[in-house]
């Protein structure tokens, strides 16, 4: 899951809909909160509840790892039982 030697830290991340999703799979999206040592470009993978039980935008508190892909890229990876905390559900949009 997460790369050896790294830690589970506690971060917010928010659901969000990508300019492409080219490479990617599905329509919605999840991205750190700017401000945590994360660039808002890294790629979270996580409870996939997150994206099917909620409005896009909305902000949620996680545990994740630093993990990278076998070409090296990183990203941050959530184990998808472990539970979330959602601390700001998106506005319904007219």
């Amino acid at each position: 899951m997460g790369k050896l030697g790294e830690p589970r830290i506690s971060l917010v991340v928010e659901s969000y809909l990508p300019a492409s999703t080219a490479g990617r799979h599905g329509k919605v999206h999840v991205r750190p909160v700017a401000g945590q040592g994360f660039g808002t470009d890294i790629q979270v993978r996580c409870n996939r509840k997150i994206v099917r039980n909620h409005r896009v935008g909305t902000r949620f508190r996680i545990w994740a790892m630093l993990t990278d892909h076998l070409d090296g890229t990183q990203y941050l990876s959530s184990h998808h039982d472990w539970d979330y905390v959602v601390i700001g559900e998106a506005p319904i949009s007219n």
